[in-house]
C-alpha cells in the first residue's frame, strides 16, 4: 500500500502538560511532611501552579532552545568600546524571569521559605539546569553579605525580588539583582588560598582596588559577584558591582566563554581585574570564613539540582515504558525493565526525599539541625550528585537508541548530570569536609547520630548499617585515605533512615535490601526480585496524581 512505509506506530508521546511537582509523589509527600498546617495549602498551591508551568509544552520548549542556542561574548562594540558583555537566546531570558519570579532567589525571610524554594528548585530544574546557577548564587549570597549589616541593608531587598531586570544599570536603580562569583584561579582551583588577586585599599569606606585573573565567573552578566582577592592582612572577601553608582561600567573584562561539556545555555567565564572598584565584605583574611555561608548554600543547590535531574531522567524513563511496546507487552510490565525502573526510582526517591530534609532544618535555624547540616550537606553533596551521572545514563538507555538523540532531551540531561559533583569543590573537597566537620564539631556527629537513630529497629538491615558506620567511625586510623567511603557510608544511612520513617515500605524495603543490605549489584536493575518493584515503579509514574 502506497505510504505504508511511513506509517508511525508505538512511539511515546511526549512528556509535556502535566504538573512536576504534584506528579512527584516524593516531593510533594517530603514538602507536606515539613510544613505547618497553616501553611499547606499556600505553598502546595505555589509549587503545583510552578510544576504546571514546568510542565507546559512552551516553557519545555524554551529550555530546549536554550540551550541550541549558548550565550555569545561581544567583548567591544561597533566603534571598538570595551563592552564586555555576555547575548543570550532570548528563551533565556525568559527562563530566568519566570525563576525569580517563582521565588527561586526569595527564600529568606519568607514561612518556610528554604523548604518551598527548594522544591520549586528540583521542579524548575528540569525544566533547564543553567539558569539554575544565577538563581543559585543570587539566593546564596544573602547570608554572606550579612557579614556587613549595611551592605546587607543595601543588596538583601534586590537579591530577594522576584523582579528580574536583565538591565546593565546601576544597582540601586533596579528591582530586582542578580548575583555571581569569581572564588578560583588557574594556579589553585579549589585551594583558594593560592590566589594571586590583589586588593590594595583606597582608604575610605571599605572600598578596594583589585587586580588579577579570575579563571572561573559564573553568570558574568550578574548585577554584582562576590569575589576572593589578596588584602594586606589576608584573603578577604570583595563585593565587586557590574555597574558603578554613577551609571559608569566597573572594569571587568571578560577574556573568554568557557566551553563546557553541559550547562550549556549558561555563560562561566575567565575574567580579569585591573584597578576594578570593590567594597570589603567582612574582616580583611577572613574570606573563606565570610564567604562559606554562600559556599554552603549553593553546596545544598548542588544536591537539589541533582535530584531534580534525577527525577526527570526517572520520569522519562518510566514514562516512555509505559507506552512503548516490546515483545508481546509494555516495556513497564517486563520483569527486567521493571527491576531497572525500580531501582531508578528508589536512587531518585532517596536523593529528593534528602535534599528536602536538609532545606527544611535551614529553616529551622536551631543548633541541633545547623549542627546536622555542617556534616550532612557535604555527605549528600558529595554521594547524591555522584549519583546522578549513573542514574541520566541509565535512565536514557531505558530509550534505547531513543535516549542517545538529541531530540528526546535524554543527552542534555546526561551532559548536565556531572556538573554538581564539580561545582563548588568535587567529591574530594566535600569528603575531606566531612572529616573537618567531624574532627572540628563533635556536635555535628551527635546530631547526625540522633537524626538516624530515629528509625532505628525499624529496618535489621539499616540497624546493622548504623552499628557498621560506629564501628568505621571509632577507627580514625588513615582517615583521609577513606574519606570518600565514609562520606558515601554517611548519606546512605542518613537516606535509609529517613526512607524507613517516611517512604512507603516498598521503597523503603527495596533501598535497605540494595544500597544497605548488600542484596543489589553494581549496576541499575540488580534488586531481589521478590520486593515489590511493581508499586515501586507506579509512584514514580509521572502521570500519577498524588492526590487521587
Amino acid at each position: 500500500m502506497a505510504g505504508s512505509t511511513h506509517l508511525v506506530t508505538n512511539q511515546v508521546p511526549p512528556l509535556v502538560g502535566y504538573d512536576v511537582f504534584s506528579a512527584d509523589r516524593a516531593l510533594a509527600a517530603a514538602v507536606e511532611r515539613h510544613l505547618e498546617p497553616e501553611l499547606r495549602e499556600e505553598v502546595l498551591g505555589e509549587l503545583s501552579a510552578l510544576g504546571r508551568t514546568s510542565g507546559s509544552a512552551q516553557v519545555q520548549e524554551w529550555g530546549a532552545q536554550a540551550n541550541e542556542n549558548p550565550p555569545r561574548l561581544r567583548t567591544h562594540d561597533r566603534y571598538g568600546h570595551r563592552i564586555d558583555e555576555v547575548e543570550f537566546h532570548p528563551a533565556w531570558h525568559r527562563l530566568l524571569g519566570k525563576g525569580v519570579s517563582a521565588g527561586l532567589t526569595a527564600a529568606w525571610g519568607r514561612p518556610a521559605g528554604h523548604l518551598r524554594r527548594a522544591a520549586a528548585f528540583v521542579v524548575w530544574t528540569q525544566v533547564e539546569a543553567g539558569n539554575g546557577c544565577p538563581l543559585s548564587m543570587t539566593h546564596a549570597a544573602v547570608p554572606a553579605l550579612r557579614a556587613d549589616p549595611d551592605l546587607a541593608a543595601e543588596w538583601e531587598p534586590r537579591l530577594t525580588s522576584m523582579v528580574y531586570d536583565r538591565e546593565l544599570r546601576p544597582a540601586h536603580q533596579k528591582a530586582g539583582a542578580l548575583f555571581g562569583m569569581a572564588m578560583t584561579e588557574k594556579q589553585g582551583g579549589s585551594d583558594v588560598r593560592a590566589n594571586t588577586t590583589s586588593a590594595r585599599p583606597l582608604g575610605r569606606d571599605g572600598a578596594y582596588e583589585l587586580t588579577g585573573h579570575k579563571w572561573f565567573c559564573s553568570a558574568p552578566m550578574s548585577d554584582g559577584f562576590l569575589v576572593l582577592a589578596q588584602a594586606p592582612d589576608g584573603l578577604t572577601c570583595f563585593l565587586v558591582p557590574r555597574v558603578l553608582p554613577d551609571g559608569s561600567r566597573n572594569v571587568f573584562r571578560i577574556q573568554r566563554l568557557k566551553d563546557k561539556l553541559g550547562n550549556r545555555s549558561n555563560a562561566s567565564a575567565e575574567v580579569e581585574f585591573e584597578g576594578t572598584w570593590a567594597r570589603r565584605v567582612g574582616e580583611e583574611g577572613r574570606g573563606v570564613r565570610t564567604i562559606i555561608e554562600m559556599v554552603a548554600a549553593t553546596r545544598l543547590d548542588c544536591v537539589l539540582g541533582s535530584a531534580g535531574l534525577m527525577r526527570q531522567a526517572v520520569a522519562q524513563a518510566v514514562h516512555h515504558c509505559a507506552h512503548r511496546e516490546a515483545f508481546g507487552g509494555r516495556l513497564v510490565d517486563k520483569p527486567l525493565m521493571r527491576n531497572v525502573l525500580a531501582d531508578l526510582a528508589i536512587e531518585s526517591e532517596a536523593a529528593t526525599t534528602l535534599a528536602l530534609r536538609l532545606a527544611a532544618a535551614c529553616d529551622d535555624g536551631g543548633e541541633q539541625e545547623r549542627t546536622l547540616l555542617r556534616i550532612a550537606v557535604p555527605a549528600a553533596k558529595y554521594w547524591v550528585t555522584k549519583r546522578c551521572p549513573a542514574v541520566a545514563v541509565e535512565a536514557a538507555e531505558c530509550l534505547g537508541g531513543n535516549g542517545y538523540v538529541e531530540e528526546s532531551g535524554m543527552p542534555r540531561l546526561v551532559r548536565e548530570s556531572p556538573l554538581n559533583s564539580i561545582w563548588e569543590g568535587a567529591g574530594n573537597v566535600q569528603a575531606l569536609d566531612v572529616l573537618r566537620a567531624l574532627r572540628r564539631e563533635p556536635g555535628a556527629l551527635d546530631a547526625y547520630l540522633r537524626e538516624v537513630g530515629q528509625a532505628r529497629g525499624a529496618d535489621h538491615r539499616l540497624d546493622a548499617a548504623i552499628k557498621n558506620l560506629l564501628t568505621e567511625l571509632a577507627d580514625l586510623e588513615g582517615v583521609e585515605g577513606r574519606a570518600r567511603r565514609l562520606a558515601e557510608r554517611l548519606a546512605l544511612v542518613l537516606q535509609g533512615s529517613l526512607l524507613v520513617r517516611f517512604a512507603p515500605p516498598q521503597v523503603a524495603d527495596a533501598f535497605c535490601a540494595a544500597r544497605l543490605g548488600g542484596d543489589g549489584g553494581a549496576a541499575f536493575g540488580t534488586l531481589p526480585h521478590t520486593l515489590d518493584l511493581a508499586a515501586v515503579v507506579e509512584r514514580a509514574r509521572p502521570e500519577h496524581d498524588p492526590a487521587s
